[in-house]
């Protein structure tokens, strides 16, 4: 006889019974304790940790999302926003209410995001360009870009680990 190694997780219902938890309710709640992590005054211990958490954040809209991490001087986060959304293809950054965006919480450093609808995190030539924009912009303002996260279904583009920030 063999060990099972399967558990069952539980969850309340509304008379405050156990229930086993169905795969949607497991995911959900995955999915809150990763952007729990994009609260104020959270560190930024690594990439990878905010890698992840702008991935939980992002990755399930049908159109395109730009989105701003702000930080303070220690990369301690200040806050999450999303800036603008788009279409299934495209969503049109204005480098000016990203300055204005990033001066009215006094941030020192930003990482921006946003994600491919399509699925595929390879950045666009449209991406790069823009991305070079905002740096030079907040740039002027000693505001440091940290990087910009590309997220598709399965996998997220790092500008900073690709060399081109």
């Amino acid at each position: 006889m063999s060990q099972d190694t399967h558990t069952t997780l539980y969850v309340k219902d509304l008379f405050g019974e156990y229930m086993p938890a169905d795969a949607q309710v497991i995911i959900a709640e995955a999915k809150r304790r990763m952007t729990a992590k994009l609260k104020r005054g959270s560190p930024l211990t690594s990439p990878g940790a905010a890698r992840e958490a702008i991935r939980f954040k992002l990755a399930d809209y049908e159109y395109e999302v730009f989105a701003c991490l702000f930080l303070d001087n220690q990369h301690r986060i200040i806050r999450f926003t999303e800036l603008f959304r788009g279409t299934i293809d495209g969503a049109s950054v204005y480098p000016r209410e990203v300055v204005k965006a990033t001066l009215a919480c006094n941030a020192a450093a930003v990482i921006f995001c946003h994600n491919h609808p399509s699925g595929l995190a390879e950045p666009s030539e449209a991406d790069r360009v823009i991305t070079q924009r905002l740096k030079q912009a907040l740039g002027l303002l000693d505001i440091r870009v940290l990087d910009h996260f590309v997220i598709g279904a399965e996998t997220v583009y790092s500008f900073a680990e690709h060399g081109i920030l």
